[in-house]
């Protein structure tokens, strides 16, 4: 597998389980400009973008597949990133999205593969 496509992968995961984290906290509001939660959805969305440049390309039907829910999550993300207060409730709610799902659950499998 590509390295560069790994390290994104990597990053996506890993911002997920953050995520988790950060949903169990129960808090109201993130903080504004700058707190870690808005820093970890920021990495996440760049990665997606990087996945989306990198497999939109690829001549792996499957490769569309992962690019398309790539842009999804993005947009999922994107939109979290929007608000004033980013609250643990919100995060829960893009964690259960179905488009950030899809993606996760794409690059497991990707992760297995020569895609």
């Amino acid at each position: 597998m590509n390295e560069l496509l790994q390290a994104k992968i990597d990053v996506f995961e890993s911002g997920y389980e953050f995520l988790l984290a950060y949903a169990a906290q129960g808090r109201d509001s993130d903080g504004g400009p700058g707190s870690e939660v808005r820093t970890m959805l920021n990495d996440m969305s760049e990665a997606a973008v990087e996945i989306v440049h990198l497999l939109e390309k690829n001549e792996s039907a499957y490769g569309w597949v992962v690019a398309d829910d790539a842009r999804k999550a993005q947009a999922a993300i994107s939109l979290v990133l929007a608000q004033a207060e980013i609250s643990s409730e919100l995060v829960d709610n893009l964690n259960v999205s179905i488009h950030l799902r899809a993606l996760l659950t794409d690059l497991f499998l990707v992760s297995e593969t020569d895609l």
